[in-house]
């Protein structure tokens, strides 16, 4: 029975510009920066500001996009091993997004918990999360957050800082190459 979430029926949204933010929180994170570099915030921040309201909606569909391709490997990986990506993935994640105080309020961890098990569960986050009214500016950052672990939980996984973003511009590639 088809649902008004599939993902067939979602905007993919700008991927690469959600990936690009990420990969370069990635390549922050583990350059041993706790904060954005200023000239790499600014950047971002000038992207982010030329894009208008439909490239900065496009850029949240690419980012719900993103997560949707990380829980999809991550289900396929963890289904290798016989086990449950919920139950291994979202515990993980809430526990992390519950230290980060400065960048995730409570009240946005249910939500994002949300997104990533409707992913995991093969369902569109964007249009789940859609049925529950526009994003709130509150939800941005978390959103953000949420791929970016997803991100680096792979890439824990696969012992390569650079493998989820190697897996979606690969996916973006042979999706061009049609």
């Amino acid at each position: 029975m088809s649902s008004p979430c599939d993902p067939e029926h979602a905007p993919v949204g700008d991927v690469g510009g959600a990936l690009m933010m990420i990969d370069s929180r990635l390549k922050s994170i583990h350059a041993g920066k706790t904060e954005a570099d200023p000239a790499e915030r600014e950047m971002i921040d000038q992207y982010t500001a030329s894009l208008g309201p439909g490239g900065a909606r496009d850029v949240l569909d690419g980012a719900c996009t993103l997560i949707y391709m990380f829980m999809s490997w991550l289900r396929r990986a963890h289904e290798d091993h016989d086990k449950d990506v919920i139950e291994y993935v979202v515990p993980n994640l809430v526990a992390t997004m519950r230290m980060m105080t400065k960048s995730v309020k409570p009240e946005a961890i249910p939500t994002m918990a949300g997104l990533v098990i409707a992913a995991g569960t093969g369902l569109s986050p964007n249009l789940w999360r859609y049925q529950y009214g526009d994003w709130t500016k509150e939800e941005m950052t978390p959103l953000e957050v949420t791929a970016f672990l997803l991100a680096d939980q792979i890439n824990r996984i696969t012992e390569d800082p650079n493998f989820a973003t190697r897996l979606i511009t690969d996916a973006l590639s042979s999706a061009e190459a049609r």
